[in-house]
């Protein structure tokens, strides 16, 4: 698959050409003896034993892209199974932006059962990827959670930090979430502020991803630095610096929008006079 285009159908049967990705207790089901290229032949080992089902959108060659949860409490022998994160480092981008969109609807579904105004079970919406209450009509939409990424520019140097949970020795550009009521921008002057002390202007947009960690939409942004003493909360972040190309740690997986962001900003350093 070259291309993913995302949407909605409400058809009953299953065709048999579709991609199917098959997912096992959040994680993606593989053949055992073919773990990168074995999805659509694992998940047609296991349609019988489908617990929620959902069309995801078409690949570019129009066949229809379906994601459906294995309820089975273990799998046959000759499969296995491959974490999210595994599957963005090894598969093409058209493969993740499709497999991350079905784990997004899948562990929605898992958690919108039930109403959350007067707890009756739910039922699909026929016309779009939406969860109705029969008792008391609430409806209730996929979650995305907006966050924002910034990257700290100061001369020929960028801003780099590290949280607790970052692969040992990795450093990326500040983010957090934004809070109810708050602006894109806003967000970025309030955790940049809060995470690392510093202030910035000349706020930028850079671009954004879906990251299905569960669900999470990063906004990223570039910045100027404005002034302010380095300092670490020493809770987001245990340690953070300003870092010319020539002496840049490591960096965030190739694929996500961190690792975008990061290597056009040092592009355009490295460009400038040391």
């Amino acid at each position: 698959m070259q291309r993913f285009e995302l949407g909605f159908d409400r058809q009953e049967d299953i065709p048999p050409h579709a991609i199917i990705f098959a997912f096992h207790q959040n994680k993606i089901v593989l053949s055992a003896d073919q773990p990168l290229d074995g999805v659509q032949w694992a998940a047609s080992q296991l349609m019988h034993q489908a617990g929620s089902v959902h069309w995801i959108g078409r690949a570019d060659d129009r066949r229809p892209c379906i994601a459906l949860r294995v309820e089975a409490e273990t799998l046959p022998e000759h499969l296995c199974t491959i974490g999210l994160r595994a599957a963005l480092l090894n598969w093409s981008p058209a493969m993740i932006e499709a497999v991350s969109r079905a784990a997004q609807l899948l562990e929605w579904d898992r958690t919108h059962r039930f109403c959350g105004v007067c707890g009756a079970a739910t039922q699909p919406k026929g016309s779009e990827h939406a969860k109705q209450c029969p008792g008391c009509g609430h409806v209730a939409y996929p979650r995305l959670s907006p966050a924002i990424m910034v990257l700290i520019r100061r001369g020929r140097e960028v801003l780099l930090a590290r949280s607790p949970g970052f692969t040992p020795g990795a450093y990326s550009a500040l983010a957090g979430f934004v809070e109810p009521g708050e602006s894109l921008e806003a967000a970025v002057h309030r955790e940049v502020k809060e995470e690392v002390g510093v202030s910035v202007t000349n706020l930028r947009y850079f671009g954004s991803q879906s990251w299905p960690f569960p669900h999470s939409m990063m906004i990223a942004f570039v910045a100027d630095y404005a002034g302010g003493e380095l300092a670490p909360d020493g809770v987001e972040i245990e340690d953070a610096g300003f870092y010319p190309p020539e002496s840049l740690p490591g960096l965030p997986y190739k694929l996500s929008i961190a690792r975008h962001l990061i290597e056009s900003v040092i592009g355009e350093c490295s460009a400038l006079p040391t």
